[in-house]
Parts: C-alpha cells; sequence; structure tokens
C-alpha cells in the first residue's frame, strides 16, 4: 500500500498583478485568470491522479481581506475535490491569516483549513486500508507570526505506522529573499518526528531534506518576472508508515514568465539584433509547453550597438515592434503567445580587453587578477567569501552564501565592467 498526496503551496487566488493596466484586455484578463488557471489545473490533477489527499502550505489567497469572487471559485474547486473523494487541509499564511476578511461560507465536508491557536491534528482514512496519514498544521492567526511555530509540533500523539505528515507556512534557516515569519532552522523540523514536512512560503521548489522529507513546491503561478520558470506542486507517494518517499514535479502554471538576457557583441546593426530578439522569443514560446508567456528582454555585453540603445526611444519602439506580433498572434487564435514585459539595456560600448589586459597598468593589473580567479575556483571562493564578510560587516547582516556561490563569477564579471567603464573612459551604461 501507498500513501499519495499533493503538496501544494503560495495559490494567492485572485493575485491582483498589478502595474499592468496598459496591457491589451484580452492579455490583461488572461493573467488575471492565471491563479484561478492553476487552481482548476490543481484539482484536475488530484482527481487524475485519485491521490489520498491534498495540502496546501498557506497563502490561499492574495490578501488578508479575500475577495468574494476568490473565495466562491476556491469553494467551487473544493467542492470538485470532495465529490471526488479527495479531502483538502489547507493553512492559512502572512498573506491570508486568519484575522482577515472573509465571507461567511458552507465547505464541503473534508475540507479543514488548521486553526491558529494551536496546532490541529486530522487523520486520512480510506476506505479498505485504514488510517494512511496523520496531517498536522497550524495557521498564521495575523500576517507577521514571528514566533517558531515548528516547535508546536514536537511531542504530537502519533500513532505507530502512520505516515506523518506536517503542514506550516514558515521560513526555514532565514531565506534573505522572503519575510521572516514563523522563523525556524533545519534541525528543528529534522528531529520533530514527522515523516514529511509540507512547506509553503518560498517561492520556488525546494528539497531541504531527504528522510525526513523537508519541501517547497513553490506557488503554483509566476506573478512577475521575480518568479521565473515553471510553476506547481509535488505528487508524493510513500510506502505507509515509511519516510522512502518519491516526488513528482508536476506543472499547473497557466502563463510562464521569463528572463532572457540577450549578448550584443558580434551584433552590428538594429536588424541583426531584431532577429536575435526574435530567436530568444521562440526559445522562450518552447519553454513555455504551449501556454502564453511573459518575458523580460535584457541586453547586456559590450558592443557597437551600445551607443544606438542608448537613444532616447530604441527600447521602447522594440519593445514595440516585439508586441505587435504578440498580438498579431492573439488575433490569429494563438495560444501560444509571448509577451514583451520590458526590454531593458545593461550594455557597454566596445573595448579591447585583451589589450587592456596586456597594458602595464592599474587596470591591466586588475584585469589580469580577475582572469587567474576565474581559472582557480578554490581562489575565486576564497575572495568572493573575503569580500562578502566585510560587506557583511558595513551592511550589519548576513549575506546568503548559496546565492553567493551561484552568482560569484557573474559579480565579477560586472566588477570589472564597472571598472572598465570608469577607468578606461568608455561612457559606458549601468553594469
Amino acid at each position: 500500500m501507498k500513501v499519495r498526496f499533493i503538496h501544494a503551496a503560495d495559490l494567492h487566488v485572485d493575485s491582483p498583478f498589478r502595474g499592468m493596466t496598459e496591457l491589451p484586455a484580452a492579455i490583461r484578463e488572461r493573467v488575471r485568470e492565471s491563479t484561478f488557471r492553476a487552481l482548476d489545473a490543481l484539482v484536475e490533477l488530484a482527481l487524475r491522479e485519485r491521490v489520498d489527499f491534498v495540502v496546501i502550505g498557506g497563502d490561499v489567497y492574495d490578501a488578508a481581506d479575500r475577495s468574494l469572487r476568490a473565495q466562491l471559485r476556491l469553494q467551487k474547486a473544493f467542492g470538485r475535490l470532495a465529490a471526488g473523494g479527495v479531502p483538502v487541509f489547507a493553512a492559512h499564511g502572512n498573506h491570508d491569516p486568519l484575522d482577515g476578511r472573509g465571507a461567511r461560507l458552507d465547505w464541503p465536508e473534508g475540507v479543514r483549513f488548521f486553526a491558529a491557536d494551536r496546532v490541529e491534528t486530522f487523520r486520512v482514512e480510506v476506505p479498505g486500508r485504514g488510517v494512511v496519514a496523520e496531517i498536522h498544521g497550524q495557521s498564521f492567526a495575523a500576517a507577521a507570526v514571528r514566533d517558531n511555530l515548528a516547535l508546536g509540533f514536537r511531542g504530537l500523539e502519533r500513532t505507530e505506522g502512520v505516515f506523518q505528515v506536517a503542514v506550516l507556512h514558515a521560513n526555514v534557516d532565514g531565506d534573505e529573499g522572503h519575510d521572516n515569519y514563523a522563523p525556524c532552522s533545519l534541525r528543528d523540523l529534522v528531529e520533530s518526528g514527522i515523516d514529511y514536512w509540507a512547506l509553503g512560503h518560498i517561492h520556488s521548489r525546494r528539497v531541504l531534506h531527504e528522510r525526513p522529507w523537508v519541501v517547497y513546491p513553490g506557488n503554483t503561478q509566476g506573478r512577475s518576472v521575480r518568479e521565473t520558470g515553471a510553476k506547481g506542486c509535488y505528487l508524493v507517494e510513500a510506502a505507509d508508515g515509511s519516510v522512502d518517499v518519491r516526488l513528482t514535479f508536476h506543472e499547473l502554471d497557466d502563463v510562464r514568465w521569463a528572463v532572457e538576457r540577450v549578448p550584443i557583441g558580434g551584433l552590428s546593426g538594429e536588424q541583426e539584433l531584431l532577429g536575435e530578439l526574435a530567436q530568444t522569443i521562440e526559445s522562450v514560446r518552447l519553454a513555455a509547453g504551449g501556454r502564453p508567456a511573459m518575458v523580460r528582454l535584457i541586453l547586456e555585453g559590450r558592443g557597437t550597438l551600445h551607443d544606438v540603445l542608448r537613444r532616447s526611444r530604441t527600447l521602447e519602439e522594440l519593445a514595440g515592434m516585439l508586441r505587435e506580433e504578440a498580438q498579431a498572434e492573439l488575433a490569429a487564435g494563438r495560444d501560444d503567445w509571448v509577451w514583451v514585459e520590458s526590454v531593458e539595456a545593461r550594455t557597454s560600448g566596445a573595448v579591447d580587453v585583451e589589450s587592456l589586459l596586456a597594458q602595464p597598468s592599474f587596470l591591466g593589473e586588475l584585469l589580469r587578477q580577475g582572469k587567474e580567479l576565474r581559472e582557480r575556483p578554490a581562489e575565486l571562493e576564497a575572495f568572493a567569501a573575503e569580500a562578502a564578510a566585510e560587506l557583511q560587516s558595513v551592511i550589519g547582516r548576513r549575506l546568503n552564501e548559496t546565492w553567493l556561490q551561484q552568482r560569484q563569477e557573474e559579480l565579477l564579471r560586472r566588477a570589472e565592467q564597472r571598472i572598465i567603464d570608469a577607468l578606461g573612459g568608455t561612457g559606458g551604461g549601468d553594469l
């Protein structure tokens, strides 16, 4: 026998998608509907896979004072699950705390929202199989919860041999990209006796630990260029009473968000640039898998096009031409249109870096040191750590080590380009 359930979080149903008033009406409406379409896709997946239950790790709604539209759509979606025999266990997070205003609605049997004053426990019983899981969870009473709610999951009564799931909206180990609500450590979760932590709050999917499992599924629908790539949920399968778990990610997002960087080096004119942008948009379309996409295009690097891009209306005109293509696709009935959210230029004028490297100057020495660091990863890592420590002492807070490790070569490259612009007199842009 296996326990099979869906772990989702951060649905943000009826997100307002502010700042999109200038979009064409059809595109604006599709984006506004995307969180609801992702919810519908979640329901369809649960029914198709015949899961034992669904858990949602907080921020079901986008706002504390949830719209009636959002509540009725959620009631309808959960009603479909209830009719299919799939119970739902949902926590409220910082976006939709229990002190927010909501309508008085009758929720279907089998739908449970966790209380905020304590950890609640529910049993999932399946005909012919008995109790297959115990679900523990706690909601946010207010938006800014600073207490470590994870500690309340210790010492809970549990049935031996029954799979244990904990549902919580929390920031594990102080992720700097998200508000530090319900802060806890990974150790708090691992030592709790729970088999699977169904977390929410972080909008990118991450498996923080295995056996026991500590998992963020990410949000179900991206809402801006800060939330790029596939969004969805995990289908979780585990042998009864076992910590041997298989996770399968399922895409649910209706509109895909992307950021694409386009180097201008080697491009000699506007026609070549348009061709490069068109190819980039096609790659975004392909990656979106048949769904619409919103993309920000970032032009970067050094080249002769830099002076053209600095003209006042060039970027606006480029974006306008590309958007006309999307509107034509939409008018033709295509559902895989790609809308250009914006075009940004982070470019600099052309410069002979090899010549600068050979110069017996201060700038030449700095560039040679940078080149040596790139060729020696261990030394680059030590250099980045030293620089980060000095920066931390200035800003008074700890930098995210994972983020720094992933971007240290990019940061070194940007630093070199800034130095060239400052000392080389190229009149470069903001890098």
